[in-house]
């Protein structure tokens, strides 16, 4: 059996980290290569307090090194200063990206959609791998259609770069796919704080907590006459997402274009 190559970006980050020991217990996925701003030409096995597995940490990312090892799958867990330039080596390459960090804009996916149309491959965009996320974002689609009025909250841990989070922002699209742009609160409403009734995205306001001792949350709160339904869900650790992770590297080999959100690949 042909094992599935993977290069693991951002690989001393925690997620990279998980993703690394999660890959080393498949039968059919194996590391060719791992990269990262710290610990560069040490070896992640013993970064990960594990034996020396062989594989020393690279620094930037390029196209010849990806071809060099061969790599099938690029899983990026990095930040968005590094998430683009490195998706676009990947595609040079002939690697299929699987894109955990967020921050990507539309303009960036637009430039991706093109290029992987030029190179016959394909791009895979997680905004959340857990799937307990992606039943929350399902659930709030369906409430849309009876209450209107929603406001989102999620809570990120401290050292997190972008706010709203990939998660807030595609539920917040979801909801629009049901619910027309609106004005929420009085219409006279003013800000004693500038930000204080947080972002606005058709007429939802998301607000982004980030303080140490979180992980990942949401709330998705709708409020009606005399009643408020809330939709909560919480990431404690991230083996949560890596069934989600495994999930994409497999379903990713075969796709073309650019692909938004694991619920495309659940049955």
């Amino acid at each position: 059996m042909n094992k599935i190559r993977v290069f693991v970006a951002g690989a001393c980050g925690k997620m990279g980290m998980e993703t690394v020991r999660t890959i080393l217990k498949e039968e059919d996925m194996e590391i060719v290569g791992v990269s990262d701003i710290q610990n560069q030409g040490m070896d992640i096995g013993l970064i990960l307090g594990l034996a020396s597995l062989g594989i020393k940490i690279s620094g930037q990312l390029t196209m010849e090194y990806l071809k060099e090892v061969k790599a099938d799958i690029l899983v990026d867990f990095t930040n968005p200063q590094s998430v683009f330039t490195n998706a676009k080596e990947a595609i040079k390459a002939g690697v299929i990206p699987v894109i955990g960090a967020t921050g990507l804009d539309e303009q960036e996916i637009a430039e991706l959609d093109e290029m992987v149309k030029e190179y016959h491959t394909g791009v895979f965009i997680a905004p959340n791998f857990a799937l307990g996320a992606l039943l929350m974002m399902k659930f709030a689609r369906e409430t849309t259609r009876y209450f209107s009025h929603v406001d989102i909250i999620e809570y990120h841990h401290d050292n997190k770069l972008d706010a709203p989070s990939g998660t807030a922002l595609k539920t917040a699209e979801i909801i629009s796919t049901v619910r027309k742009p609106m004005i929420q609160g009085h219409p006279n409403e003013y800000e004693k704080i500038p930000g204080s009734r947080g972002g606005d995205m058709n007429g939802i306001h998301i607000h982004s907590v980030r303080l140490p001792g979180m992980v990942a949350h949401q709330e998705v709160i709708f409020g009606g006459h005399g009643q408020t339904l809330t939709i909560r869900h919480d990431a404690y650790t991230r083996e949560t997402y890596m069934p989600g992770v495994l999930l994409a590297i497999r379903k990713s080999l075969q796709i073309k274009g650019v692909i938004i959100g694991l619920e495309n690949f659940l049955d």
